[in-house]
């Protein structure tokens, strides 16, 4: 059956690889704050401009959609859900599929960005739509940040670069939405979602270097380090607790695997190693 799929969050790491899924054999709403960004990026679809921190006018935009995907980033001003939230109630919205972070469900984990995501969890448990929660570990694509040190010859530089972390492939997680949006049996489901294998950045620097055919360095920052880095891109709370969320990842709380990703899309997670192969000329 075909479907009208609205993609909140649209030009967004996930959000523009499920926009292809869908798009051969759906009808996708790509909701965008630029459409134009869109369009540069080539995102499959109906670009629609939306700013998910006004409620005015959101429930006509997602209007005849059977469901919707949101990945939404606004610790510091928690709008967005709540807005998205109503208006998917008011426009009869059926199913929603929340991305989520795996962070939610360690009691330690009190950081800002993962009372958020809880709050998040709750907006959309109380909205009406029945709810898909994809509660995913880091992105394998955050490696994409050492590109730029990596193509120079530099060494690559993290906090505690020897933690382990079960990252995922975001297309993977692009793929379990899908099946979410599109499949039976997910409703009211949370999903945990990583990698087949959990790394520390020094095994993925490792890893590149042996694709690579060359030596590469890897280099530890100080937690003033990272923090000055942070504080550079985000707000200080953001700052703040990335250092937190760094932390536990130092204690180990990042290295659980889970085979739900399997579950969902019927074939085995990504390794990393696959992940690295398939960007390399990102890093040539």
């Amino acid at each position: 059956m075909r479907l009208r799929i609205a993609v909140a969050g649209a030009t967004g790491t996930v959000g523009r690889r499920l926009a292809a899924l869908l798009g051969a054999d759906h009808e996708v709403l790509s909701l965008t704050r630029s459409p134009e960004q869109a369009a540069r990026l080539g995102v499959p679809g109906r670009p629609v401009q939306a700013d998910f921190g006004r409620r005015a006018g959101l429930e006509r935009l997602l209007e005849g959609a059977d469901a919707l995907f949101v990945a939404t980033f606004d610790p510091v001003r928690p709008c967005h859900d709540e807005h998205l939230a109503d208006a998917a109630r008011q426009a009869g919205v059926r199913h929603v599929v929340k991305l989520s972070a795996l962070a939610v469900t360690d009691t330690g984990a009190q950081d800002l960005i993962t009372r958020w995501q809880r709050d998040c969890e709750d907006i959309w448990r109380a909205a009406g739509p029945a709810w898909t929660f994809l509660r995913a570990r880091a992105f394998m694509s955050n490696c994409l940040a050492w590109a730029d040190a990596v193509r120079a010859g530099g060494p690559v530089r993290t906090l505690h670069g020897d933690a382990p972390n079960a990252c995922v492939d975001p297309a993977d997680l692009a793929e379990a939405a899908a099946r979410a949006l599109t499949g039976r049996g997910h409703h009211g489901r949370a999903y945990a979602l990583t990698g087949p294998r959990a790394l520390s950045a020094r095994e993925q620097v490792a890893h590149l270097a042996e694709l690579l055919g060359r030596p590469l360095r890897h280099e530890a920052l100080t937690e003033e380090e990272a923090l000055a880095h942070w504080r550079a891109r985000y707000p200080e709370p953001v700052a703040r607790a990335l250092l937190e969320s760094a932390r536990r990842q130092a204690a180990g709380a990042k290295a659980s695997v889970t085979r739900d990703v399997e579950r969902v899309t019927g074939r085995p997670a990504t390794p990393f190693e696959a992940w690295a192969r398939a960007h390399l000329a990102r890093f040539r």
